[in-house]
C-alpha cells in the first residue's frame, strides 16, 4: 500500500462532534459551544477533557466556573452542533436560535441539553495550556441518560442514540454494528459430541 508522508496534523477521525454547554441560566451566561477535542482519559475515577482556544466565548466561562457537561450528538442535532461550532454566545443565545431547551444538571450548575440523548456533568481538575488550545481536565460527576436508550433489563444501548461522527470537516451517522469488545478472541462454543448408542 503506497502512502505520503505528510507532516504531523490534527487529522485522527472520526470524533464525536460533542456540544459543551457551560455558564449559567441564572445570570444569562449560558452556552453552548461545539467541540470535537474530547474524549475519556481515565475509568476510575471517570475523566474526561475538552480542548478550547482561550479567543472563545466558551473559554472564559468554563475557566471561571470550572464546570461544563458534554452533551452526545444524534443526528436530529447535527445541524444545531454546527451552528454552536460556529457562531459566539457572545452574541447568539444558541439555545433559542437552536430550538434546544435547558434542562437543570444535578451536579453542575450549568445547564445540559434536553434534546442529547446522553450528557456527562464535569467538573474541571486542570487547565494544561498547549499551544493553540488549553485542555481542561475533568472529573466526570454526573451521567444523565435518556430513558429511550435503556432496554427492559436496564441495559444502555447507547446506539439507540443514534449518534453523530465528525471526520475532517464533515458530519456522519454512525452506521451498522462490525463487531463489539473482545468478538476477536472469543472462543466458539464446542457442540457436544453425539452419544454413541450402547
Amino acid at each position: 500500500m503506497a502512502k505520503q508522508k505528510w507532516k504531523g496534523g490534527a487529522l485522527l477521525a472520526p470524533v464525536p462532534p460533542a456540544m459543551v454547554t457551560c455558564g449559567n441560566d441564572a445570570d444569562g451566561t449560558a452556552n453552548i459551544i461545539t467541540v470535537a477535542w474530547t474524549g475519556i482519559i481515565n475509568t476510575v475515577p471517570p475523566k474526561t477533557y475538552v480542548s478550547i482556544r482561550p479567543s472563545r466565548h466558551s473559554y472564559a466561562l468554563i475557566r471561571e466556573s470550572g464546570e461544563f457537561a458534554i452533551n452526545l450528538t444524534s443526528t436530529d442535532l447535527v445541524r444545531a452542533a454546527d451552528f454552536c461550532g460556529i457562531y459566539t454566545g457572545a452574541k447568539v443565545d444558541k439555545f433559542a436560535k437552536c430550538g434546544l431547551h435547558k434542562e437543570e444538571a444535578s451536579e453542575v450548575s450549568c445547564p445540559i441539553i434536553e434534546e442529547s440523548p446522553l450528557s456527562l456533568e464535569c467538573r474541571v481538575t486542570d487547565v494544561i495550556e498547549l499551544g493553540s488550545h488549553h485542555m481542561f481536565l475533568a472529573d466526570i460527576v454526573a451521567v444523565d441518560v435518556d430513558e429511550k436508550l435503556l432496554n427492559n433489563e436496564g441495559k444502555l444501548c447507547l446506539e439507540r442514540g443514534k449518534l453523530a461522527a465528525f471526520s475532517h470537516g464533515e458530519y456522519f451517522a454512525l452506521g451498522e454494528k462490525i463487531g463489539y469488545f473482545g468478538f476477536s478472541v472469543k472462543k466458539k462454543k464446542k457442540k457436544p459430541k453425539p452419544k454413541k448408542l450402547k
